[in-house]
């Protein structure tokens, strides 16, 4: 038999028919409903456990339902009086839980009219458009604080260098930093990057594969929060580049020290980020080498951005760099 690309064997019986169909409905999450014109009941498979079937009584709407989802039931179903007539609302039930309600005016092979209503578990589906809603939302919010960062490094980069060849070399690197700290963050979810990691993506970038060893790091790999992992990404970009285009750590083969650290500020829990790089025997070049070093992002973005502090000095021998900030740090 072939009805709309429906096909079975009538040989087959209704046992069993009753049996695949039922079974198919409880796979689903879907309860059918058949009430003749009058609206009695003659048959209800897989209620929902929520809802109520006594043997009792004879099935109503409200009595299954309630007496708020069932008054809306007959007032939807008593618009429905021709076969092809059909009507369906979503109803919330209650305890974050939500219904379909799908009614229909059939005809039989009887020849009698019947209302049929189907009955949707439509919980989860809900729950997926909130989270969808609410990872949109996370989007929109980090796409507006990226371009707020882009924007704030361009404005910088612009005024610190002499020469449009000069900015477009700072901010391009400047942006490839941000992008990989970014990459890191997606990666996790949103929930952060790890202090190493975003270290070892400048590191690699930057450093020579025989001279990697002459950054050594030591303290604890702190999981920091996605504000954070973008600007002290870009941090030690900044330190990374200016180490190796103009230090000598490489040449005299001695270490950077970078050490990550949880402390205590004003009573809260932060962290503390040092970067310590040899400096050459040469007293005279510490000016032109604090002047290097007088960079705006290390000084006053990044630690403005994570709402902490910083420390920029050129020191007898060394350049000593050190961000405290907030554990929580977030835009």
């Amino acid at each position: 038999m072939v009805h709309r690309l429906t096909w079975y064997e009538p040989q087959r019986g209704d046992e069993y028919l009753r049996e695949f169909f039922i079974t198919g409905l409880m796979d689903i999450g879907a309860t059918l409903i058949l009430q003749d014109a009058e609206g009695k009941y003659s048959c209800i498979t897989t209620l929902p456990m929520r809802f109520r079937l006594t043997g009792s009584e004879p099935p109503t709407d409200r009595g299954l339902f309630g007496e708020d989802i069932g008054r809306r039931l007959e007032d939807m179903k008593a618009r429905l009086r021709q076969p092809g007539d059909h009507a369906e609302m979503e109803i919330d039930a209650g305890d974050d839980t939500f219904f379909e309600f799908r009614c229909r005016m059939i005809t039989m092979a009887n020849g009698q009219n019947n209302l049929m209503t189907v009955v949707i578990d439509r919980t989860e589906d809900r729950r997926r458009e909130r989270l969808l809603r609410a990872l949109l939302r996370e989007v929109s919010h980090r796409s507006k604080n990226l371009l707020a960062i882009i924007q704030s490094i361009a404005s910088q980069t612009a005024r610190y260098s002499g020469s449009l060849n000069a900015f477009l070399g700072k901010f391009r690197g400047r942006l490839h930093a941000l992008s990989q700290s970014q990459d890191l963050i997606t990666d996790s979810s949103w929930s952060g990057a790890y202090f190493r990691d975003l270290l070892r993506q400048q590191i690699e970038k930057y450093v020579q594969d025989g001279a990697a060893d002459l950054i050594q790091v030591t303290g604890e790999n702190v999981l920091l929060t996605p504000n954070a992992s973008l600007h002290v990404g870009l941090a030690l970009h900044e330190l990374t580049v200016n180490a190796v285009s103009h230090g000598d750590f490489v040449a005299r083969r001695q270490r950077i020290e970078v050490n990550c650290e949880r402390v205590r500020e004003e009573g809260k829990d932060a962290v503390r980020i040092t970067w310590t790089e040899p400096l050459g025997p040469t007293d005279g070049e510490a000016p032109a080498r604090s002047a290097r070093f007088g960079s705006t992002v290390l000084e006053r973005v990044v630690p403005a951005s994570v709402n902490g502090s910083a420390v920029h000095e050129v020191r007898p021998g060394s350049v000593y760099y050190e961000l405290t900030f907030p554990l929580d740090a977030e835009a």
